[in-house]
């Protein structure tokens, strides 16, 4: 679908002539000189005017009211002819080797294009006008949000292309909390009978494995030693007492399994009705580089005061990357669909009154208008504007939309 400019007034076309150069950015192609622009006669209907031989057509895009499309006014030796008299021929080259052909049918006393001009009003015009038997042409560009960028320069400012496609959109909300031990991840270490503490076989901070010793106690009934095992892979994160000393029922060592954690974050309640067991959910963890993922495996029944629904995905943390007490940002998938065409939502740009992304053809570098629809994390929708297909600009777009900002390679709207 093809996205047309929204009505507004009409104007006319600010033509360049062929064979000047829009902009000169630094890192452009070679031997471009600075920026040049031709002052551009305009006619009374704010159109450009084309004269020769004292016959003259004023070209104008009008859009006041309906989308926009050419006008055409002809006069010899600066008297009106009726558009009866004069046939009107207009050819648009647009980057990619696309091509519009334009016609005209008079109304009133001037003569209107036969199609819309679509977006962006990028194109080289050749105009050709009978009269009386003989032929008039002209030939001039009208550029706009372009630049050329040769490939190795644009490689080493980072700008990375694909090509346009179907994308999923993933919805999501937004919660926080931190990274929590499980309580089935916890064991407290106590002697089954009171005893003297013969052996301790572990010190603070070993990494042990199910089945593993840990203390070795002489029972206060028989005087008979029984070894207490590890129940649990884990560390050692607590140990409070030494060979010689009385059980009396205190808690011997504290082992916890850091391999698996769990992040504890809060949905704030409007979000609360979105939320599903087994929703996909993404985790940022703070000191960590590489996110974490899980689903949901726990819904809290009640709203912890300033801060909301809890919720709980267990991680993975065999690596031991993840640290408890660690802040993290979660991202809950609430819903996804796929559409059928979608561009990187890093790539867009402001252009105008437009959201844009910059196609890619050759060495060049063009706008393309985007009518958008739902946009979630990474993936925006596109409705119109942009073929499937197209190559276009994912990554460093700001380093083009400034060089185009600074060449002021647009017409006025």
């Amino acid at each position: 679908m093809k996205r047309l400019i929204q009505p507004g007034f009409a104007m006319a076309l600010s033509l360049i002539v062929t064979g000047t150069v829009l902009s000169a950015p630094a890192y452009a192609v070679e031997n471009q000189e600075a920026a040049a622009y031709e002052e551009v006669e305009k006619g009374p209907n704010n159109g450009r005017m084309l004269r020769q031989d004292g016959f003259a057509i004023e070209l104008a895009i009008f859009e006041d009211g309906v989308p926009p499309e050419f006008r055409v006014w002809a006069t010899l030796n600066g008297q009106p002819l009726s558009p009866d008299e004069v046939k009107v021929r207009v050819v648009l080259d647009r980057l990619g080797d696309v091509q519009d052909k334009i016609g005209f049918y008079r109304q009133e006393d001037y003569q209107r294009g036969d199609m819309a001009i679509y977006e962006p009003h990028s194109f080289a015009v050749a105009l050709n006008a009978e009269y009386q038997g003989k032929t008039y042409r002209w030939a001039y560009d009208n550029f706009e949000g372009r630049v050329d960028i040769k490939d190795d320069i644009a490689a080493a400012n980072g700008i990375e292309t694909v090509k346009a496609g179907p994308g999923t959109i993933h919805q999501t909300v937004t919660a926080y909390g931190e990274l929590i031990n499980p309580v089935e991840s916890t064991r407290d270490i106590v002697a089954r009978f009171a005893g003297v503490v013969k052996k301790v076989h572990v010190n603070l901070g070993n990494q042990v494995e199910k089945g593993d010793s840990l203390v070795t106690i002489e029972s206060n009934q028989g005087l008979n030693a029984y070894t207490i095992k590890a129940p649990i892979d884990g560390v050692v994160s607590g140990r409070y007492v030494s060979a010689g000393e009385q059980t009396d029922g205190q808690t011997l060592l504290r082992l916890i399994n850091n391999r698996e954690l769990v992040a504890e974050i809060y949905v704030f309640p409007q979000d609360r009705s979105k939320v599903r067991m087994g929703s996909p959910v993404v985790l940022e963890v703070d000191g960590v580089e590489q996110p974490a993922e899980g689903v949901i495996s726990y819904i809290g029944a009640e709203i912890i005061e300033g801060q909301g629904f809890p919720v709980r995905i267990a991680i993975d943390n065999a690596a031991g990357v993840f640290s408890p007490g660690a802040f993290v940002h979660g991202r809950i998938t609430v819903a996804r669909y796929d559409v059928p065409l979608s561009v990187k939502r890093d790539g867009i740009q402001a252009f105008r009154d437009f959201q844009v992304v910059y196609a890619k053809v050759g060495e060049t570098y063009e706008v393309r208008m985007l009518e958008i629809g739902a946009q979630a994390g990474e993936w925006a929708e596109v409705l119109g504007g942009l073929e499937p297909g197209t190559e276009y600009v994912t990554s460093n777009s700001y380093v083009i939309k400034a060089d185009i900002d600074k060449s002021g390679a647009s017409h006025d709207h």
